[in-house]
């Protein structure tokens, strides 16, 4: 059963250094015939588009973090791969530094109903419009590693985009 919805507050919120903690996810897919595609999302304030992240919290691990996020603002559900990196930035609407860290998501499921659904638009799109469209030098980043790791690693495509269809 998926939580329909999102938690608040920052009581459970992890900081390191007085970094906030964030934890965030590059959806991804193989479509049918093999094309490579990621998912954005809407920020909730405005038409920024990028990847879905948010705080980590004391009662979850990094991945189940990540896990829910992406549950949370892209409606998407799948198996979270090893940690793309973190990095450290500065908060463009806080003025505060956090420390994120990024993690591929192979997505197995994609919900019609999900908790942020009202706040957030999703889109599927190749890695040059993600590029282009994301805002976030760092998330540009990540997606940067994931693409080379996937090019440089003999991952069974074909099993992939079998595990990853609906």
């Amino acid at each position: 059963m998926v939580c329909m919805v999102s938690r608040t507050g920052r009581q459970l919120q992890r900081y390191n250094k007085g970094r906030r903690l964030v934890v965030g996810c590059i959806p991804y897919r193989f479509t049918r015939n093999g094309v490579f595609e990621v998912l954005v999302v809407s920020s909730q304030k405005g038409h920024a588009m990028m990847f879905p992240k948010g705080g980590w919290e004391l009662d979850e691990s990094v991945e189940e973090a990540a896990s829910r996020e992406s549950l949370e603002e892209a409606g998407v559900l799948g198996i979270v791969q090893c940690e793309l990196g973190n990095w450290r930035f500065k908060s463009k609407s806080q003025g505060i530094y956090h420390e994120g860290y990024m993690f591929p998501l192979l997505v197995t499921e994609q919900l019609s109903l999900w908790p942020e659904q009202n706040l957030r638009r999703r889109a599927w799109m190749s890695v040059e419009e993600a590029s282009e469209v994301c805002q976030q030098w760092w998330m540009k980043e990540a997606l940067e590693r994931l693409v080379k790791r996937l090019n440089s690693s003999d991952i069974d495509k074909e099993a992939v985009i079998s595990s990853s269809l609906s």
